[in-house]
């Protein structure tokens, strides 16, 4: 069998590298995601006091997981079988591997606020504050997680806006979609409505609207009065509460909403709207608008005496 040429042998060595990098990489995917529920269903299983995580939550978070360490490991492999790569073309990849200690210490100091984007990142993804796919509110931003990795969040709001928000700049994450969400509503009635009879109409709609085949799956406590929140100047303000799924609450306020003006107006509850009173004030004759001139100092018509041959 003839011999290769060196540059050949090195070029097979080379793709064999890179065959074996890609293999390795997607080993690494498949057992990552098996590898990450696991972790998660065990710890679920071992913490019973916590709140479960529903199917969809838990997918959420096995996706932002997976994701993460997907490229982290990608990042890792691929370093790795670069260096190797450069080995086999009798490059000495001891100096190359202690120049990038260096300049990784040099960025280090040169790039605090990429270190505390990463450090923020850790923080994000070990405490579960908000996976991919959840509805947050960060950095004064509201939106749909798109993808989170350790340096940024990247959100999209109602608009189709995206944003993308360092991790360092987030203070506080609020999780609008996190085991639960509720109907908030404030409803107005005016001040001569029964509110013992409005209030059980509002709870016939909500108990209705939990039994109704579509919107029942949605709901876990139907919406139902809780107090009078308020006396306004044209109503007394009832405050509506129920509990929902995660990411239902606008969706079910909606319909809710809708039910409640149907059912208002066919019952005669009237919604109270602002009353604006008009006060119009004669007109003065115009002796009295003179002499109301004079007496605020205007320069109003003077009057001429009479003349001597004027009686």
């Amino acid at each position: 069998m003839p011999e290769l040429e060196p540059w050949v042998l090195t070029l097979l060595r080379v793709l064999g590298i890179a065959a074996v990098a890609v293999v390795a990489f997607v080993l690494a995917r498949s057992a990552i995601a098996v590898a990450v529920r696991g972790l998660l269903e065990r710890r679920e299983a071992a913490e019973p006091e916590r709140a479960p995580m529903s199917a969809a939550e838990l997918q959420r978070r096995v996706r932002t997981l997976q994701r993460l360490a997907v490229r982290i490991i990608g990042a890792l492999i691929g370093l790795v079988g670069a260096l190797m790569a450069l080995g086999e073309f009798g490059i000495d990849i001891g100096p190359a591997v202690a120049g990038l200690g260096v300049v990784g210490i040099a960025v280090g100091f040169g790039a605090q606020t990429l270190i505390r984007d990463w450090l923020a990142g850790v923080f994000i993804i070990l405490e579960n504050q908000y996976s991919h796919g959840d509805i947050v509110q960060v950095a004064g931003v509201d939106g749909v997680v798109e993808d989170i990795s350790l340096r940024r969040t990247t959100l999209r709001d109602l608009s189709g806006t995206v944003h993308t928000v360092p991790n360092g700049q987030i203070g506080v994450a609020s999780n609008l979609s996190r085991g639960w969400a509720r109907v908030n509503l404030d409803v107005a009635v005016a001040y001569d409505t029964d509110i013992e009879r409005a209030s059980e109409l509002i709870n016939r709609v909500g108990t209705a609207l939990a039994d109704d085949p579509e919107w029942g799956p949605l709901i876990i406590e139907p919406p139902q009065v809780l107090r009078i929140n308020s006396l306004d100047d044209s109503g007394v303000t009832l405050k509506i509460l129920g509990q929902v799924r995660p990411a239902e609450q606008w969706a079910v306020a909606g319909e809710l909403r809708k039910r409640l003006l149907a059912t208002f107006a066919a019952e005669g509850v009237e919604i109270p709207f602002p009353h604006r009173v008009l006060i119009s004030r004669p007109t003065q004759p115009d002796g009295a608008a003179v002499d109301e001139e004079r007496r605020r100092g205007g320069q109003g018509a003077r009057v001429a005496p009479p003349s001597e041959g004027e009686s």
